[in-house]
Formats: C-alpha cells, structure tokens, sequence
C-alpha cells in the first residue's frame, strides 16, 4: 500500500497544479510564464509541483470579474418600467393625479 502512496501522491500532486496553471491568468502567476511552470510540473514530479505551489501560483483570493454597466438584468432594476408601474389605467397621463 505504502508503495502505491509514492507514486499516486506525486501524480494526483502534479494532476492538480497543472489544472491550476491552466485555469490561472497568466498576467497573475509569478516568477515563470504558464507554459514554463507546465513545462516544469511534467519534467520535474515533485520539485515542479512544490514550486508551483510555493513559488508561482498568483496570491490572494481570486476576485470576482466587476459587474456589468449597461442595461438593467431585470424589469424590477429598469427605472422605465417601475416609472411605468404608478400608472393604474391606460389613459392617464405621467402627471395626471388621478
């Protein structure tokens, strides 16, 4: 069991630092390019993964993208539309009291 340890951690190790290099912004790793760490984490089984995690993976949590300006999502956000809603009858006017 022990002898299966040695190869299955290494392998499950280098298995999910390369997902991690492909899914990181390459404009945020560290001290290598991507393709180099990828490069490194499939030559090297244990010292290309250790590195990754130690020395190139980007730092910090992960920010969400920023919201989108423009249109509202939904009609409850559109001002037109609550604007439109104080209207109970189809023929009465914006400025009609009624």
């Amino acid at each position: 069991m022990l002898k299966a340890l040695i190869v299955v951690v290494p392998a499950v190790l280098a298995i999910y630092c390369l997902v991690q290099v492909a899914q990181s912004r390459a404009d945020l790793v560290r001290t290598l390019p991507r393709w180099l760490w990828a490069v490194g984490i499939v030559l090297l089984p244990v010292l290309g993964p250790l590195g990754w995690l130690f020395l190139g993976r980007p730092k910090g949590p992960r920010q969400a993208p920023p919201p989108r300006r423009g249109r509202p999502l939904a009609p409850d956000d559109d001002p037109d539309f609550l604007r439109g809603l104080r209207f109970k009858k189809p023929d009465q006017k914006p400025d009609d009291p009624r």
